[in-house]
Formats: structure tokens, C-alpha cells, sequence
């Protein structure tokens, strides 16, 4: 499959330039189809001629499988969740924090990454932040912040500014400390290539509706094996224990101790369907068209307007315009989706291999204004 059959597999991108990925992919209607089908097979069939637990349980094995096999997990090393926000709160929730505990984030941080912190504040404990420049964090500046910390939460991607943060750097530095690491990886699934084994991260949070272009709902948390045993959920149900009626119970053994009760497996196989096309099409083949069309972008914004790098790391791109939500405005007049940023003070652009150069340039002609 190429990026452009993908394209015209998705109703959503044939009137308006889509611009937005970063936020919200919209879905090829066979990844919609397959979750409808589930639930229509569930709902209407599954009753009288299987066990509806058993058909969910095996859909979320083959799913956790799924996942594992493309983020280069082992398949007891990834919980099926909600969203990145829930994983990150599922692994918040399941440290033993007492007061003067510290946790540091750095300042790029999407409120996922920054909500759950704040409410420790509350028993506690101390939220260090790490001020950056440019979408860069200085590894001297982490490091200090990170002696005597107990949690280090940071993005593979900013949202910010579409830079790429060396994971696997500060999450040696964390380690070092004796800090645990949490990553928010959700610009990443489907637009670069992502191996958690050689993030070293203790856990990763990510999702599939963005460049993935699969369903909201359909979350995914990576734990190394090796640490999972010391974090105990304060959400439990009967698909995060080994055995529902013992008591006392057993935490499943890996992620699955995060995963609860009867969640709606329709996201998760919209999450599998979402992933093959994917992988049809090439992750490495997207990371490069997109840096192609980012490139491009790039190149035709003034250089003291442009907040992402000249040489762009991801297919974020963030520019300086006057009044963000006036020409986010605009711009939809004109049938072009992009989005505003609260920091800094900016528009986003998403570019995805499924856009085209004719759009890339409708864009920049579309900006001219902002720059006169």
C-alpha cells in the first residue's frame, strides 16, 4: 500500500487539507469497519453461539500482540488502555508516594504529562520542572533535577515543537539516579519508527488516533517486565488479577495488572486493523515522506516565524503567526485544518505521509498574510 492509497482510504481527507495528525487521525474506513464488525459480532451473535468474555479476552490477547510486536515488546509487557492520559495515570496511581517524593517533567509536557504531578502536590510531593529551549532539554540540566527523584516523566516527541527528545539518553540518566521512567510517546506510533526495548524506559504511554489513524479508546501501556512487579494499581478488576475470587488476590503478572474490568474491545481491534495498515505501508517509508513534506513546509516559513526546527524531526511544525486561534480560524475558511498551541503562542501544523505537496504549498500560500 502506498501513502496515497491510504489517502483514499480515508473519507475524511478527500474535501479539506487535513492538517492536524497531531492531534486527531482520521480513520480508512476499514479501520471504522472493523471495530463495527466486532461489536455487531459481539452484540449480535456472540451471545448465542460463544461466551462473550471469551471472544473479548481473546480479542485483547491478540491485540496486546499486536501491539507488542510493533513497539518491539514482549506481548505480557503491554496493557490495553483508554488513552495515553489513562497509562500515564495508571502508573502515577500505582507508586507508593510519600511526602517529599520527587517527580520531574520537563517544561513540554501535554497536560498528560503535567495533571497527574500536580495532583501529588497534594501529598506532598515535590514536582521539579525542567526548563528547555527551542524543544531541547539539556541532559546536564536533567540530571541535576533528577538527583533524588523517584519518577522522571518526559515526551519522545514534543507536542510543543515536534522535536525529538533522546529517550534512551534521559532515561540512563534517570536510571542513574535511581529514578523510574515514564514516557509519553503518543506522537510517535505511526509516524516513526518506535522500539521500547532500546528506549530502556521503564513504561511507555501511548494511543493509536493520531498518526496511526486508528479509533479514540484504543490506548496502549508499555511495562518493562522487570519493574512491574513493584508497581501495584489502585484500580483492580478481574483482568489485573490472576485469580478474580481469591483473597487475597494476585496482580496479573506484567501490564496486564493495569488493565481492569468489561472495557469495549471495538477501539483495540480498530488499534490492530489501524496498525496493519500501517505496517502496509511502511513506517520507515512514512517517517521519510513525511520529513519530505515537513521539509518543504519548513522551508517556505520565514526563518523568525518558524518555532520547530529548520530540519524538521517529526511532522509537527510549529509557527509563529500574531493571533494563533484568529488564523486557525481563517485557515478553516479555506478548507485548511491546522490547530492552535496554548505554549508557545503558536499554530501546529501536522503533516502526515497521506498529505500531498499540493497541499504543503495551499498552506504556505495561505499564510503569506501573517508574514506582511
Amino acid at each position: 500500500m502506498t501513502p496515497t492509497e491510504l489517502r483514499a482510504d480515508t473519507p475524511a481527507l478527500h474535501e479539506d487539507v487535513y492538517l492536524n495528525f497531531g492531534a486527531h487521525g482520521p480513520s480508512p474506513r476499514y479501520v471504522v469497519e472493523a471495530a463495527d464488525e466486532f461489536v455487531r459480532s459481539h452484540e449480535y451473535e456472540t451471545s448465542s453461539r460463544n461466551d462473550p468474555y471469551e471472544v473479548a479476552f481473546d480479542t485483547y490477547d491478540r491485540v496486546r500482540a499486536r501491539v507488542a510486536n510493533f513497539v518491539g515488546a514482549a506481548d505480557d509487557e503491554i496493557a490495553l488502555t483508554e488513552s495515553t492520559t489513562a497509562g500515564i495515570n495508571a502508573v502515577a496511581n500505582a507508586i507508593d508516594w510519600e511526602s517529599g517524593d520527587i517527580v520531574v517533567r520537563t517544561d513540554l509536557e501535554h497536560p498528560a504529562g503535567t495533571l497527574p504531578w500536580q495532583r501529588l502536590k497534594q501529598k506532598g510531593v515535590e514536582v521539579r520542572v525542567v526548563e528547555t529551549e527551542n524543544g531541547r532539554v539539556d541532559l546536564d540540566a536533567f540530571a541535576e533535577a533528577v538527583d533524588g527523584a523517584k519518577l522522571a516523566c518526559f515526551s519522545a516527541v514534543t507536542w510543543t515543537h515536534g522535536t525529538r527528545l533522546p529517550v534512551a539518553e534521559l532515561a540512563d540518566i534517570a536510571h542513574e539516579a535511581g529514578a523510574f521512567t515514564l514516557v509519553d510517546a503518543v506522537q510517535v506510533p505511526g509516524q516513526l519508527p518506535m522500539d521500547v526495548e532500546e528506549w530502556g524506559a521503564d513504561a511507555v504511554a501511548a494511543a493509536g488516533h493520531k498518526w496511526l489513524l486508528g479509533l479514540w479508546g484504543g490506548g496502549f501501556l508499555y511495562v518493562d517486565r522487570r519493574v512491574a512487579d513493584s508497581l501495584a494499581p489502585t484500580t483492580v478488576g478481574y483482568r489485573s488479577v490472576e485469580t478474580p475470587t481469591a483473597d487475597p488476590f494476585e496482580f496479573a503478572a506484567g501490564a496486564r495488572r493495569f488493565e481492569v474490568g468489561s472495557s469495549n474491545p471495538a477501539p483495540h481491534v480498530a488499534l490492530a486493523e489501524a496498525i496493519e495498515a500501517i505496517d502496509e505501508v511502511g513506517v520507515e517509508r512514512i517517517a521519510d515522506r513525511i520529513q519530505e513534506l515537513a521539509g518543504k513546509l519548513a522551508d517556505g516559513v520565514p526563518d523568525d516565524r518558524l518555532l520547530s526546527p529548520q530540519d524538521p524531526e517529526s511532522g509537527l511544525v510549529s509557527i509563529d503567526v500574531d493571533d494563533p486561534e484568529a488564523t486557525v480560524d481563517r485557515l478553516a475558511s479555506e478548507g485548511i485544518v491546522v490547530r492552535a498551541l496554548p505554549t508557545p503562542d503558536a499554530i501546529r501544523v501536522s503533516v502526515h505521509a497521506v498529505n500531498s505537496d499540493r497541499e504543503v504549498e495551499k498552506l504556505l500560500d495561505a499564510l503569506e498574510p501573517e508574514w506582511t
